[in-house]
């Protein structure tokens, strides 16, 4: 079994304040609807990973941009809270902290999205994020914490990568764990390759492994050497998906940093982000739990 890394996990990018409103269909135009449920909560891809990872055990920072006002103190309290080290956070009296207005519909299990840009992600010379750069055992990186990451990596850093979203003149090249969804491999690749064709073309570009999820079809994972694992989804009873791809990166990385092999890795994470999809938010139903082989499926195909 691959040994347990020592130092924390940083975890860069994007955090936002969540308000999600849970309602039958989505609204009509000039109506008024009533919710079954309503949440404000924190969200943000990198942030809510941080705070999955920080659930299932692991020593974890986030480092992002947040205004001065009151959705970025929010924020801050809520990944306090949860043991997430903020100390890199950079507050801005310039800019608005990245907000949402978000509707589920428990007729599709979908949702739809209104939302204040988040802050770009910089960092000044000499800011707590490059101490924190220093000691990491693993960085991961969304969409909008990526060039901040990239502009700052050295050779010696573990850096994981949240690709569900479109990153501008991104290369997999260097990275040691390269998470994207199948149908961004699909737009990267073409969409007549299988899914290990698809892992295959990742690793070709110099990743070396990549975890590519697929939602309800589970999840692929291909490692240098080895043959592409399907791994299947873990059934759910869905309130709402909101986050659960960000919850299964956060989870991912914290049992990789574990020392669990990719595959059980990619397991642990299927069945966390699973849980989480109980919860109205992104984060309220993430399982604290510890990292164990237990977690692993035994069920490969």
């Amino acid at each position: 079994m691959p040994q347990p890394s020592t130092g924390p996990l940083l975890f860069v990018g994007c955090a936002t304040l969540d308000s999600i409103a849970l309602v039958q269909d989505y609204p009509a135009a000039d109506s008024r609807t009533v919710a079954t449920d309503f949440a404000t909560a924190g969200g943000g891809p990198a942030a809510t990973a941080a705070v999955a990872a920080a659930r299932a055990g692991a020593d974890t920072a986030f480092a992002g941009v947040l205004g001065t006002d009151e959705e970025g103190d929010r924020i801050i309290s809520g990944l306090q809270a949860e043991g997430v080290d903020t100390s890199a956070v950079i507050r801005d009296r310039g800019v608005k902290t990245g907000a949402s207005v978000i509707i589920v519909s428990k007729a599709t299990e979908s949702r739809a999205i209104v939302t204040r840009p988040v802050p770009p992600v910089r960092f000044p010379a000499g800011s707590r994020f490059f101490d924190l750069l220093a000691s990491a055992a693993w960085v991961h990186a969304d969409h909008l914490g990526w060039n901040a990451v990239a502009g700052a990596r050295s050779g010696s850093l573990n850096i994981s990568v949240d690709a569900g979203n479109p990153i501008p003149s991104f290369s997999p090249r260097g990275i040691a764990l390269y998470v994207p969804t199948v149908e961004r491999l699909q737009a990267e690749y073409g969409a007549g390759h299988s899914p290990g064709a698809l892992l295959r073309k990742a690793l070709d570009d110099g990743a070396a492994a990549v975890v590519a999820t697929a939602g309800s079809d589970g999840a692929w994972v291909l490692e240098r050497g080895g043959g592409p694992v399907h791994v299947p989804a873990t059934p759910a009873d869905i309130v709402s998906t909101l986050g659960a791809g960000d919850v299964y990166h956060g989870a991912l990385l914290a049992a990789v940093a574990a020392g669990l092999p990719l595959v059980d890795a990619a397991a642990f994470a299927g069945r966390t982000a699973a849980a989480s999809c109980v919860g109205l938010d992104g984060r309220s139903a993430i399982p604290r739990q510890a990292i164990t082989t237990e977690f692993a499926s035994n069920h490969h195909s």
